[in-house]
């Protein structure tokens, strides 16, 4: 089924979407994008529904025929404090608002949201295979995100975060109890099944 170009009658409508929620550590990254009205791409689809190759061949068509697009990450310090959720939405409020364009309608990828600003907005489970700017959205968190946490691979190699990107993964968590943890890590998160205790 292809997905639609927007959700609302308004001009500027943008898609928002988050990447690395569930993530040991590492940033949430977010993204929005407003695209054009007559944007269409084949191949654009939910991040999780393509390949590494789809979504990188996708992040520089979308960064070029977007009305306007920005990325922002959360990092595990303020994850830690303000928890995941919120860091999430924080995420995508802040990625909103570096767009040069003020949308007029935002449509949110999930069904958790707090209102910004005074912009009208819509929550829509499973928004990133439904409607096209959201999947863009999806595509540049995932993008952005994972060419973050492919630099910090460098750091701390014996993670592995090149392949796992973060996520709990048994080659990560078993790299958790055998190295302990880093300052990429999220403190708040559960890094290892409970029979085991980490000291931080």
């Amino acid at each position: 089924m292809a997905l639609k170009t927007q959700f609302s009658k308004y001009n500027f409508e943008c898609g928002t979407d988050e990447a690395g929620r569930g993530c040991l550590a590492g940033p949430v990254t977010a993204a929005a994008v407003i695209l054009p009205s007559d944007f269409n791409d084949d191949i654009l689809n939910d991040s999780k529904k393509l390949s590494e190759k789809q979504r990188m061949s996708l992040k520089p068509i979308i960064e070029k025929e977007s009305v306007t697009f920005a990325v922002h990450h959360i990092f595990e310090s303020e994850i830690d404090t303000i928890n995941i959720l919120n860091a999430s939405i924080k995420a995508m409020h802040c990625s909103i608002s570096k767009l040069s364009t003020v949308p007029d309608f935002i449509i949110v990828d999930g069904n958790k949201f707090k209102p910004y600003n005074t912009i009208p907005h819509e929550t829509i489970i499973k928004g990133d295979s439904k409607y096209l700017n959201i999947a863009a959205a999806s595509i540049l968190a995932k993008t952005y995100r994972d060419l973050f946490m492919e630099n910090i691979h460098n750091e701390f190699p014996m993670y592995n975060w090149k392949k796992n990107k973060g996520y709990p993964t048994k080659e990560h968590r078993a790299a958790i109890q055998k190295y302990g943890v880093t300052k990429y890590h999220r403190k708040s998160f559960r890094l290892l099944p409970e029979q085991y205790c980490l000291d931080f």
